[in-house]
């Protein structure tokens, strides 16, 4: 069962509620039980149950019987955030041989290196820690990007040629493709025959495209618009895969076509966008025509605004030398 963050959280508490209810040791005992007498050696004993006042109430077993936001609001769950640096940077190798090596290997890498083991288990912290960052990873990915992140760029929604999100994870061919009744909208709203096109797309990270969206917009607008290129009108494609812009460019005709789109999340990094770039897409080009700017976040990758001014600066040079993938490569030096 997969469950986001929220879910998993819910889960949890339900749980714990579950066992407090059932679990007559775990219940407070009445305040005027008498304490037990003292003995000599200390022996363990069950503790007496506790035998609940009488009631014309039903018999249930807790949060089942109760509004659960007053069964959990006095709930309190004694777990540290396992997502805070201080845990997840933790070094949970008790006694390395060498604990200034480890703690240098695990500075240099995002990969889950010295977290230490329980016996033939992971520790309670590593578990939890991958748990909360797997729950950030599927919002990231069944995610839908705001309304509101649209109109602030005035984006309007066309759609691939999947009916949704679980088909578009199985069928990556359907997400190259439009839906017919998107190609009517572009065909309505978009300027043909522009020097450059923008395009932006959910892929695989609705949060990429919410994090990042706000900040490399402005600046690859307004470089474009300062080296006097002719831009097309840009919009947002919901269940995107890069081979879209093959199909969407048979109907706007650009010189040159930049996507935005979200990169698949990882397990630490999930809000990781990339700007892919091509000269006159279309049906039969392949990654081998596209260059790409990956790894935009501000959470270890390439910052937005700076992949921004990347982008502007290598469409000028795709315009220029009327190219780009391997055959720019061709044409330059570019590395």
């Amino acid at each position: 069962m997969d469950l986001n963050s929220k879910e998993l959280a819910d889960l949890v508490r339900q749980v714990i509620a579950d066992v407090v209810q059932d679990e007559p040791a775990l219940a407070p005992q009445p305040a005027s039980a008498p304490a037990a007498p003292a003995a000599a050696t200390p022996v363990a004993a069950d503790p007496a149950p506790v035998v609940p006042a009488a009631s014309n109430e039903p018999v249930g077993n807790g949060i089942k019987d109760k509004n659960p936001s007053e069964a959990l609001q006095n709930l309190v769950i004694d777990l540290p955030d396992p997502t805070t640096d201080e845990f997840r940077n933790a070094m949970g190798v008790e006694n390395p041989a060498d604990k200034e090596g480890l703690r240098n290997l695990m500075d240099s890498t995002a990969a889950r290196l010295g977290v230490g083991r329980a016996g033939s288990r992971p520790k309670t912290n590593t578990l939890l820690l991958f748990q909360a960052d797997h729950g950030v990873a599927q919002d990231a990915i069944y995610g839908e990007v705001e309304e509101s992140t649209k109109a602030a760029f005035n984006l309007f929604t066309v759609k691939t040629n999947v009916a949704d999100r679980a088909e578009y994870l199985l069928r990556p061919d359907q997400g190259r493709l439009l839906s017919p009744e998107s190609r009517k909208i572009i065909e309505e709203k978009c300027i043909k025959n522009p020097d450059v096109q923008i395009i932006v797309g959910d892929g695989l990270s609705v949060a990429a495209i919410e994090h990042n969206l706000h900040d490399i917009m402005p600046v690859i607008t307004q470089g474009f618009e300062r080296a006097g290129y002719k831009m097309g009108t840009p919009f947002f494609v919901q269940n995107c895969r890069v081979g879209i812009i093959n199909d969407i460019n048979q109907i706007i005709k650009a010189k040159a076509v930049v996507l935005l789109i979200g990169e698949r999340p990882g397990l630490g990094i999930a809000d990781a966008m990339s700007a892919y770039m091509g000269y006159d897409p279309q049906p039969g080009k392949s990654d081998a025509d596209r260059d790409l700017l990956c790894m935009i976040t501000t959470g270890g990758g390439t910052n937005p605004l700076e992949a921004g001014a990347y982008v502007v600066d290598f469409i000028s040079k795709i315009l220029t030398h009327g190219a780009s993938g391997v055959e720019l490569r061709k044409a330059t030096d570019i590395a």
